[in-house]
């Protein structure tokens, strides 16, 4: 088989040299060259009468740059060289892809899908942003496509123009608030207010943050700060005007409360009776978990039903608890135990490297950085995922389904209502250590925001109630340890979803349909003796995607990308998506980018050390931004938009194609 494929190529090849070879003409003037039809005639003519089954056949043993060139021979070579079938057998084999899978939803030439993986997705780094000094945590992207924001552990908040070339439109040094570096930021819908999320100085075990609002316009000025404990919560908005943030006030040993703050984005106020904030949730934490990396989407069908959560041990929202310089951003359990230090891991020459899970789930030594670095995994979806994609339109993703936030004229003056559409709060949690292991649901219905704060109770009043106090004061405090005691006392989430692997980042799709969550995946089987003491995570990277209307699993990429710290040193991985890709950051030193539709992994961005967080540009998903801990940022584009921009590709860094060629 080989050989047949090799003669055949030779001869095919020879044929169109032939075609193409120039010859002097007007008396032997080199300026002018033209293609000889003698030549051609002579190259061709043993081919005139072979059927196009024959060719076809020959030709999908070229690459696509040879069959292309085959294409210049002659009109009925062109032709055949534009076979749609011809073009998806090189897809399909250029690209690895499962061959049940069809043609991306909306398309219908092999031939252009072909060109869009090859020429319209992020591959040339156009520029290298070197303005932070430290490690770049997190880049975000304004909706409308213009600006992008970087945090970094030298504490400053950086917004970019994304316009050729990027430069530095606002900045703002937090530490001047006692931030020791910016870790999140967020734009809100119309790109008027930026959200930045930061850690406060304080001892080494510290999680308290804080949450700025920055308005995007001259002076970048200052409009609220919020605290914000844990500090990754991260906080978001949750309209145009409001935002989230978070605290966590301890009940008992291992037994916590998390309360959710709805909160003014301006907090300028007239009066002292004017409320900047309101509580929204209270929910109860067990075995020294917490609420953390809070998102907000849309709703787009009614809640699901489900049984009743408390009737299993794994999938219970709250359980009882179980018998009794460093990289990136970690998360925020480092004050829970003591052994749980802050810093980074160092592996010296002759130093046992710490153990991992292998691909068997058995514990092995951690691979250097520069081993494997050529795999990839595809995104296997379910036939539930496949059959919801062909029935969706091909410009299902563009419709506006974000509520309004403006206040009805017939609200009462007591309240506001702040949306016209329910909303899920999306979470990380944990049921049995720490770590975060769980995706959580809560439905949000009707918030209202209070126009006026109670005058509260008169001193009279207040003197009764004490009165009152310390004649129940013999009555004995709740048991903060047996949930279903308290269990009034709380909010209950409506749904969890259980990884079993510790929970390192989440990304929702633009549609507000999926979303795709990072975990490192534990043991099968391991059992959790001590909630602080969490089980061994793989040092590979899985991508989970979990469709928002059904609140299942419709989706997994397995051993995807490279991740190496231990548990206890864990940081948070940022992903993001696009109508097309999705792309993550991992800890081998590269970005990734795969497919959405085929699930193909397409391209890896190179940097000098952990990449920790990547961003497609809402409006042009031929660009795509990267931050690493080698405190640069890095902007790929497209071959097409590098072309655009008058660049020549090559003389420019390309990142690594994992196709065929």
């Amino acid at each position: 088989m080989l050989m047949t494929r090799h003669i055949w190529r030779t001869v095919l090849l020879v044929t169109t040299q032939m075609a193409q070879i120039p010859v002097r003409v007007n008396g032997g003037n080199m300026t002018q060259l033209e293609h000889s039809p003698v030549r051609v005639n002579e190259a061709v003519s043993s081919w005139m009468y072979a059927p196009d089954s024959v060719l076809l056949h020959i030709f999908q043993f070229l690459s696509p740059k040879e069959l292309l060139n085959a294409g210049l021979v002659c009109s009925s070579w062109c032709r055949l060289s534009y076979d749609q079938l011809l073009w998806k057998h090189l897809l399909y084999r250029n690209f690895s892809i499962d061959p049940s899978v069809g043609i991306s939803p909306g398309h219908t030439s092999w031939v252009r899908e072909y060109q869009r993986l090859v020429y319209h997705t992020p591959l040339i780094q156009t520029e290298v942003l070197r303005d932070h000094s430290h490690q770049v945590l997190h880049v975000s992207f304004a909706q409308c496509g213009s600006m992008f924001a970087t945090c970094s552990k030298d504490g400053y908040i950086l917004v970019w123009q994304a316009e050729f070339p990027s430069r530095i439109v606002y900045s703002h040094d937090m530490k001047s608030f006692s931030w020791k570096y910016t870790q999140y930021s967020q734009f809100n819908e119309s790109d008027t207010l930026l959200l930045v999320s930061g850690v406060h100085f304080g001892t080494p075990h510290s999680t308290s943050g804080e949450i700025a609002v920055f308005g995007l316009q001259e002076g970048f000025p200052l409009q609220c700060r919020v605290m914000n404990k844990p500090y990754d919560i991260f906080g978001t908005w949750f309209s145009d005007k409001y935002l989230l943030s978070g605290d966590l006030h301890w009940l008992a040993h291992f037994v916590s409360t998390s309360i959710v703050w709805l909160n003014k984005a301006s907090q300028e106020t007239s009066s002292e009776h004017v409320p900047i904030m309101n509580l929204l949730y209270r929910f109860y934490n067990s075995n020294a978990s917490s609420i953390r990396a809070v998102m907000v989407t849309n709703c787009l069908a009614p809640m699901p039903e489900f049984p009743d959560s408390r009737e299993s041990s794994d999938k219970n929202w709250s359980r009882r608890p179980e018998s009794a310089g460093q990289r990136g951003n970690p998360p925020s359990h480092r004050e829970l135990n003591p052994g749980l230090r802050d810093k980074s891991p160092v592996f010296l020459p002759n130093m046992p490297r710490p153990q991992y899970l292998d691909l068997e789930g058995t514990l092995s030594n951690c691979h250097r950085f520069e081993e494997s670095l050529d795999y990839a995994s595809p995104i296997k979806y379910s036939a539930e995922y496949r059959q919801f994609e062909t029935q969706q339109s091909a410009t299902s993703d563009s419709e506006d389904i974000t509520p309004t936030d403006d206040a009805s004229d017939n609200s009462s003056e007591a309240s506001m209502e702040l949306g016209l559409s329910e909303k899920y709060l999306i979470f990380t949690t944990g049921s049995k250590t720490y770590t975060p292991h769980q995706v959580g649901f809560k439905r949000v219905r009707g918030v209202t925001f209070p126009r006026k704060m109670s005058p509260g109770p008169t001193l009279s009043e207040r003197l009764a109630r004490r009165a009152a106090e310390r004649e129940n004061s013999q009555q004995p405090d709740p048991n903060w340890l047996v949930f279903e005691e308290v269990a009034d006392r709380f909010d209950k989430v409506d749904h969890l979803i259980d990884l079993h692997g510790h929970i390192i980042g989440m990304g929702l799709s633009p549609d507000h349909r999926y979303l795709y969550v990072n975990t490192r995946p534990w043991p099968h089987g391991y059992t959790i003796e001590n909630p602080l003491d969490p089980p061994p995570i793989a040092q590979e990277i899985d991508i989970h995607v979990i469709d928002l209307v059904s609140l299942k699993e419709v989706g997994t990429m397995l051993r995807s990308h490279k991740a190496y710290t231990p548990n206890n040193e864990c940081f948070f991985i940022f992903l993001d998506v696009c109508h097309q890709y999705v792309a993550s950051g991992a800890e081998d030193r590269h970005g990734y980018l795969w497919d959405r539709h085929y699930g193909a992994c397409l391209t890896k961005f190179p940097h000098n050390d952990v990449v920790n967080a990547v961003a497609f540009n809402p409006r042009d998903s031929e660009m795509l931004v990267t931050t690493s801990d080698d405190f640069t940022v890095k902007v790929w584009r497209s071959r097409r938009r590098v072309l655009q921009l008058g660049l020549n590709p090559k003389h420019l860094t390309k990142g690594t194609e994992l196709r065929r060629k």
